[in-house]
């Protein structure tokens, strides 16, 4: 794996130079905002620098992952000294070394404080002498400290509700990239970075590359459908400026409806509530000028065959008319068994994208994990609050996997 680090004016251009360089398949590791230094410093703009990871052979793979760990080594050697907070001052062209004390986003170099702990705990063990170490190992394979952190390392994922067959397969993949007695900050790291890879790169709502891109939102009841759609509806609508129109398919729930409306109302935005085909075909015409139509579903039962019928009927409709994504939205409250029932339920109607609501009411985040895994669908968004349009946010690979491993965010 290649890691390394473009600094420019925006993130946008920073992704755009590490694209040129190792190409499409990179996957943002870390974003981050440095200033410059030098003469008249205050005067010059703030530059964001973007860490990237690119796999490869697994040669070159734990070459990257070796520079990382240096990077933590490095600053664990300083945690003793007494620090002050201080900015990390960079120029347009040369990262500066970070310096000590400095809150970082990444979870590497923030060396997962509590699963430090942890490992510390256990590993507070009377070390035996060496000639009885030797005798020992001649009788059996002894466990190595290496061994105990990366058992620590599973348990903590199987905490965090990551099923066991992700667990011991993510576990199985980094023994095999780990030499003999390789440091505890090697093995975080190749963890680390595996797990981001597996998550893969957000995939949030983009414009059509022609004419209005038509988003479906389907899931089960009690989700929260209708709030999600109103903060994404928020956010392209203030905050970049596009036309949105929103329309409800769901006509069992006489509240749903009426509480889309009323923030269709406040964002000053066309509503519609459909019943037929043919009346979507007609909201595609009314709003041909428009960059989003934003389509409600029936918060059913994922069991109740006739209604995914219609849902499905709704969802082809416009396959030759406009470009078109479906959104699953699934409670990150919800168990796992469940999730796999409504996932394979509604792969059935369309391919979706994975939109995880209620994060702030759960301490365990494993199930993002498991779904991405199970199904292969791209996670778009994530939700933590009923405020609208504050809780929402971009889904962040480099925060979950932090949380996973046992980390503080």
């Amino acid at each position: 794996m290649i890691i390394k680090k473009f600094i420019a004016k925006t993130e946008k251009e920073a992704i755009e130079n590490a694209k040129k360089e190792l190409g499409e398949g990179v996957v943002v590791m870390n974003v981050k905002t440095v200033k410059s230094k030098g003469f008249l410093a205050f005067l010059k703009p703030a530059m964001v620098e973007v860490t990237v990871a690119l796999e490869e052979e697994s040669e070159k793979y734990t070459a990257a992952v070796s520079a990382i760990s240096n990077v933590i080594a490095s600053s664990q050697n300083k945690e003793a000294e007494a620090v002050k907070p201080a900015p990390a001052p960079v120029q347009a062209s040369v990262v500066a070394p970070e310096p000590p004390g400095r809150k970082e986003n990444s979870a590497i170099e923030e060396k997962l404080d509590s699963l430090q702990s942890l490992l510390e705990q256990q590993l507070q063990k009377p070390e035996e002498d060496k000639e009885e170490k030797e005798n020992k190992a001649q009788e059996q394979k002894e466990e190595t400290e290496t061994d105990k952190f990366m058992r620590l390392l599973h348990d903590t994922m199987l905490d965090n509700e990551v099923d066991e067959k992700y667990a011991q397969e993510i576990i199985n993949e980094i023994e095999q990239i780990n030499k003999p007695n390789i440091p505890f900050d090697y093995a975080l790291a190749n963890t680390y970075q595996k797990m981001i890879l597996k998550f893969g790169k957000p995939s949030g709502i983009e414009p059509a590359e022609n004419g209005i891109k038509m988003v479906f939102f389907i899931g089960p009841t009690g989700v929260g459908k209708t709030t999600t759609i109103a903060k994404i509806a928020s956010k392209f609508r203030v905050d970049e400026k596009k036309k949105v129109a929103l329309l409800t398919a769901d006509t069992y729930r006489i509240a749903a409806a009426e509480q889309l409306r009323t923030y269709a109302n406040i964002l000053e935005v066309p509503f519609r509530v459909i019943y037929t085909v043919e009346e979507i075909r007609k909201a595609i015409e009314d709003f041909k000028d428009y960059d989003y139509i934003l389509i409600d579903t029936a918060g059913h039962s994922h069991q109740n065959s006739t209604q995914k019928e219609n849902m499905s009927n709704f969802i082809h409709s416009v396959d030759d008319k406009v470009e078109k994504e479906v959104h699953l939205v699934l409670s990150a409250t919800t168990k796992y068994r469940d999730l796999i029932s409504i996932a394979d339920s509604y792969k059935e109607m369309a391919d979706y994208k994975l939109i995880f609501t209620k994060l702030d009411e759960t301490t365990t985040l494993g199930n993002l994990l498991n779904l991405r895994l199970y199904t292969g669908a791209a996670l778009s968004y994530v939700t933590h609050g009923q405020n609208v349009p504050d809780d929402i946010e971009d889904f962040n690979p480099q925060k979950t996997v932090k949380r996973l491993l046992g980390g503080k965010n």
